[in-house]
């Protein structure tokens, strides 16, 4: 059988299982609203927390950077591609995040990359939480490290596996901020307890937790007080930051080896002038609106109020990220179907995103949402779960 037959037969069998989805074409600018098939729709299924994908702040320095620096860099960093721009906000980035330097990527998924196969090497061991990120999961796949895998958000689990460790050289301790597909916030502070204890590294990847915990959406690092004892910090600038790419924050012995040693940053070209400018102007918002995160914070605790009070499962998440848990992936599908048809987009997550008989509605309010529009969600999630019997 040639490649591309058995791939049409995989095709064929989630189109037969209800399980294929299409890509959603959006024909407008991300917002609470957005035009889909020709009709404006309610949005929570976008990872723009703070409504900065359209901030005009974000817009208008992007703007100036790309007419005076271009609309590419023409190299990677190692070479030719290290613009003032780059260096400048790096250093701006870590004063923001109180590390001694940071380093910027492509995206959060090539920076989590880049430490794991950097940094792990045969003679160590890396400890993931269950339900980290595939980032996460794919570079410890690259590593030749002993992996050990525990169970979500276990501390026994965690401590059992450093226990059975001691012969490592040296030991990393990986975790999610805010998991993404049930908004939980992991248990920093006894991870660092346990770090402590057994001698560990401990590395967060604040995806989902970047402008959205902490002071001014400094993470779940500042979230939890815990500055100078999480020695790696990895993000994104593409969801709550509201442009792309993302970054690594630590001491500055490991920002320089990267620089030298990390794959992702040596084979890659730079960010484009326009995407550094904007990414520097979110800091100045993050900075100088945090009215923005009180109003994420203030829709986030409605929407969850009102989806439980109707009966739904929501799970144990505590951040922006709402799941609706509906395990199969046919009904997840359905539901979704049938919120569209109404005038709200949320999309059904299902195997491979999350386990098999996880299948779920994910859903994550923003900043820019108004009462009105979350009150008219509930209403149709009312709607939707009556209808199928859900509640």
């Amino acid at each position: 059988m040639s490649f591309f037959a058995r791939l049409n037969d995989e095709i064929e069998k989630w189109h037969n299982e209800k399980a294929y989805r299409p890509l959603t074409v959006i024909s407008s600018a991300q917002s609470s609203r957005v035009s889909i098939g020709g009709r404006e729709v309610v949005q929570l299924s976008s990872n723009n927390y703070l409504g900065l994908t359209s901030h005009p702040r974000l817009k208008k320095a992007a703007a100036v950077a790309t007419a005076k620096w271009g609309v590419g860099t023409g190299s990677v960093r190692t070479i030719a591609g290290n613009l003032a721009l780059h260096k400048a906000y790096e250093q701006r980035l870590a004063a923001f995040k109180e590390t001694e330097a940071a380093l910027t990527f492509q995206s959060g998924f090539t920076a989590n990359l880049a430490v794991l196969t950097s940094l792990l090497t045969k003679d160590d061991a890396v400890f993931s939480d269950e339900l980290n990120h595939a980032s996460i999961i794919d570079g410890i796949r690259l590593t030749k490290a002993k992996r050990y895998i525990y169970k979500h958000s276990d501390m026994k689990a965690l401590e059992e596996a450093l226990a059975d460790s001691t012969e490592s050289d040296g030991r990393l301790i990986v975790t999610d901020g805010v998991f993404s597909m049930d908004g939980d916030i992991a248990l920093l502070p006894e991870i660092v307890k346990l770090a402590k204890k057994y001698k560990a590294t401990v590395m967060v990847d604040d995806a989902h937790a970047s402008g959205v915990l902490g002071r001014n959406g400094r993470g779940s690092v500042d979230y939890f007080s815990l500055h100078g004892q999480v020695p790696i910090q990895v993000g994104t600038l593409s969801k709550a930051i509201g442009v792309v790419g993302g970054y690594v924050a630590g001491p500055k012995v490991l920002i320089d080896y990267l620089s030298q040693r990390a794959r992702p940053f040596l084979f890659s070209t730079s960010q484009p002038p326009g995407v550094i400018a904007a990414c520097d102007a979110a800091l100045d918002v993050l900075l100088q609106e945090p009215q923005l995160i009180d109003q994420l914070w203030k829709n986030t605790n409605f929407f969850k109020s009102g989806l439980k009070n109707l009966g739904f499962n929501i799970g144990p998440g505590q951040t922006p990220i709402t799941p609706i848990m509906l395990e199969e992936d046919s009904l997840a599908m359905q539901f979704s179907d049938l919120l569209l048809g109404a005038g709200v987009y949320a999309q059904g997550i299902y195997f491979p995103t999350v386990p098999k008989g996880r299948a779920r509605i994910r859903t994550i309010v923003t900043a820019l949402h108004s009462k009105e529009d979350l009150a008219f969600c509930l209403h149709v999630f009312e709607r939707t779960g009556q209808a199928l019997g859900i509640i």
